[in-house]
Formats: C-alpha cells, structure tokens, sequence
C-alpha cells in the first residue's frame, strides 16, 4: 500500500538561494518565531491544557508526538493534542480492507476525509486546526516556523521527487500556502507545487500574509 506516483516540479535550489542576501531568511525569520510564539504563549497555554484535559477524559493520552521530517531531513517530534481513538491503526486497517473507495483515498492522500479513527472532540479540535496548538512549543524549539509546508513523515518525503529538497530548504510550517488554499480538499500534487511556490517566494511579507490569511480562514472555517 502507498502512494508511488513521485512529483518532479521545479524545485528550489538551496545553494543558489543562500547566494541572495536575504536577512529575513539568514537569522529574522527565526526572530519573528522566537518573539510572535512568546507574545502568544500567555493566550496559548490555557487553552492548550483546557483541550487537554478534555482530551484526556476520552480515553489515553492527551498529547500525541509523531516523527516528522524538518530542515535538512531531520526528524523531530512534532506535538499534537490528541484526536484519535486509542485503537485508532486498527479502525483504519478495518476500513480500508472493506472500502476500496477509502482505500484509494488513502493511499492518493494519505487522509480521509471521513476518518473513523478521529474521536467526537477530535474531528471538531481538527476542524478548527486547535489541535495543532501544540506545535507553538515546537517552534519554541526550533523544529518549525509559524509559516512553512507542513510537516510530513518520512514514508510521504518520496512523493516529492525532485521537489523534496524544496521541503527539506527550511523548517516546516504550523501554517502555510496549503493551509489557506483548500488542504484536505487538494489533491496531493497541488499540495507539492504550493510547497515549491512558497519556498520560491518566501520572506517576510508573504508569511505575514499567510498568517492573516490563516487567521481569516480558521473564523470562516475555510481552507482549515
């Protein structure tokens, strides 16, 4: 089972970027994550412990950690409050040997849009995205940015192609380009090329944008 197909967009290229004089990119952009996480900390926190614990009361842990691919291809734990049921891996594997629908779903996206392992609370924490509050600690860390392609595992790092090293140029993102473009209701491809745009044209104004964009997006619940 997986998703073969491999992606072989113009990708960006590390080496020729670093040539550019880009302060943003040199040292600012990990300033602004450093400063915007700590200004948001004080209203972050409660609300983190307040899912949490709500969390918690369905059953197994509150917090999920999944091995994520970073900068350089380095993996790292990426920190989520949990929103699936404690035997969620078997619920999928019931699923998709029934459902050849969900099954192709699965292995084009790596999602489903229906998951039958999500929890009650875990299908609303991962409609309103609160579920990824978490990744504020990440940033803290120097594991993402506010602003960059989503974090992805290792096994879907081969779908990229050529284009892998465009993700692996810089930290992944806690929002991004797909985040407020549709997400779940783009194909796969669409998702790479977006990556591939945003490395092209990253700096300082369009993560700006992004971020207000993303804040539009989680009031009208759309692209999240």
């Amino acid at each position: 089972m997986g998703y073969r197909k491999t992606h072989n967009f113009h990708y960006y290229d590390k080496q020729k970027s670093s040539l550019r004089p880009n302060l943003y990119l040199r040292g600012g952009k990990r300033f602004f994550d450093v400063v915007l996480a700590l200004v948001l900390l004080p209203l972050v926190i409660p609300l983190i412990l307040i899912i949490a614990a709500l969390a918690y009361l369905e059953g197994g842990s509150a917090f999920f950690v999944h091995r994520r691919v970073g900068e350089n291809g380095r993996e790292f734990g990426c920190i989520k409050i949990r929103t699936m049921a404690v035997d969620a891996e078997a619920r999928l594997q019931r699923l998709l040997a029934r459902n050849p629908a969900a099954r192709r779903e699965w292995e084009q996206n790596y999602k489903l849009i229906d998951d039958p392992r999500t929890t009650p609370l875990g299908r609303f924490l991962r409609k309103s995205s609160l579920d990824e509050l978490p990744q504020i600690f990440n940033v803290l860390k120097g594991d993402m940015s506010f602003v960059g392609p989503r974090p992805i595992p290792r096994n879907e790092l081969k779908i990229y192609g050529r284009a892998s090293s465009t993700y692996t140029a810089g930290r992944p993102g806690i929002t991004g380009l797909w985040q407020i473009s549709g997400r779940n209701a783009l194909p796969y491809s669409t998702r790479i090329q977006l990556d591939v745009r945003y490395r092209e044209s990253e700096g300082f104004w369009s993560d700006v944008g992004i971020i207000l964009k993303t804040g539009i997006c989680l009031l009208r619940r759309d692209g999240f």
